[in-house]
């Protein structure tokens, strides 16, 4: 299709930024949007090429990179490099606006979202943010004075005509339903034995080596607890780190004697790890707190230390407002303080329901239909202002 897109959806280079948008572009099919009037403006240097390959969107990917928030003389200049290829994205974020005349520009974050942002505010086309973390990026803190609204995941997002729709989440999660809820499935679609008491660890499809330290010393003070489960997923990257001989090659035979630990590189089923787990042990990401939520599962996150804005705190500050999660530090975390900690949740059923019904109570499933209805009710408006 040439000509009018609807919506272009700007944005992406992590799976933070693009996994809402897609959830969004989703959502605006399903309301009736032809998937080729929707087009996705992103990074040529992030995921963003292989993430949206082949789901039948069109794609216009820009160059540049993000800016490094260092003043050492090597961070210097690749800022200064930095600048320039932002500048060659803007020109060409406006010639991407200009000729697809969109109706509304969404804005998911990231610096590949301000170049078609930027001119979609030139032009006067309707802009709608779309920031599910509870700080916001730099790049919505600059477009948020112009944005139309902006669909913030949390209450108390401070952005300027803010409309809290949730953070949308993968399709497997949303759509998974009760099983989300029934351990015993989930721990055999894991391999897991059903009837212990199970840690589920993970750090995000990387991984987080710091936490997986600490996670694979405690799996050492546990090694003859044969009550307990430890599914760690490791991530790629530290996989040859972390693994044992045997490890990722499936679930371990079945025994009585010790500790039940299963390591894996990465896990595509995350709908059964989380119905699997009595409780997580995991990063802040807004995506994983967001899941976490739908579940309905407890937690201790433990935020990545230096996130820009401190965002990861802020994210795991709401669920432990609400009772979901306990909130340890990167640099507290430490294997005797985890062990006494998951001891304490793991021997108290009744604060693990709590701390599940609390998560639930944050829960928005319908997060993206929500946010594609602001998208559309700020288009509409802008067609009637006439804005093209």
């Amino acid at each position: 299709m040439s000509g009018e897109r609807y919506a272009l959806v700007a944005g992406g280079g992590t799976a933070g930024h693009l996994q809402p948008a897609l959830a969004i572009a989703e959502a605006l099919v399903d309301a009736g949007h032809p998937r080729d009037s929707i087009e996705f403006v992103g990074s040529s240097r992030g995921q963003d090429r292989a993430t949206l390959a082949g789901r039948g969107f069109p794609v216009t990917l820009l160059p540049g990179r993000g800016i490094v928030r260092s003043l050492s003389p090597r961070h210097l200049a690749a800022n200064l490099g930095a600048v320039a290829g932002l500048s060659v994205a803007a020109v060409r974020g406006i010639g991407v606006v200009l000729r697809s005349r969109p109706r509304v520009v969404v804005s998911v974050g990231g610096y590949a979202s301000l170049p078609a942002s930027l001119a979609a505010v030139v032009l006067g086309v309707p802009l709608v943010l779309v920031n599910v973390d509870a700080v916001p990026g730099a790049a919505n803190r600059i477009l948020g004075r112009f944005a139309r609204a902006s669909a913030v995941g949390w209450e108390g997002t401070p952005l300027p005509r803010a409309v809290v729709t949730g953070t949308p989440v993968r399709a497997d999660i949303a759509g998974a339903g009760d099983a989300l809820h029934d351990p015993v499935a989930g721990r055999r679609v894991l391999g897991l034995p059903p009837d212990r008491a199970t840690v589920v660890a993970f750090g995000g499809s990387l991984g987080a080596r710091h936490l997986n330290q600490v996670v694979a010393d405690l799996a050492v003070r546990w090694k003859d607890r044969d009550d307990r489960t430890i599914y760690h997923i490791v991530g790629r990257r530290d996989w040859d780190g972390f693994a044992a001989p045997g490890d990722g090659q499936g679930p371990p035979a079945p025994s009585e004697d010790g500790l039940c630990l299963v390591r894996v590189p990465y896990e595509d089923r995350m709908a059964a790890a989380y119905a699997a787990a009595d409780v997580t042990v995991c990063r802040a990401g807004a995506m994983t707190v967001a899941e976490l939520t739908v579940a309905g599962v407890p937690s201790v996150l433990v935020p990545l230390p230096g996130a820009p804005g401190d965002h990861q705190t802020a994210n795991a500050r709401v669920l432990e407002r609400a009772g979901a999660a306990v909130v340890v530090a990167d640099d507290r975390l430490d294997p005797d303080g985890l062990g006494t900690l998951l001891d304490h949740l793991l021997g108290d059923p009744g604060r693990l329901g709590a701390m599940g019904t609390a998560a639930s109570s944050l829960a928005r499933t319908d997060a993206a239909a929500a946010g594609a209805r602001l998208v559309e009710a700020r288009a509409r408006a802008g067609t009637r202002r006439g804005h093209r």
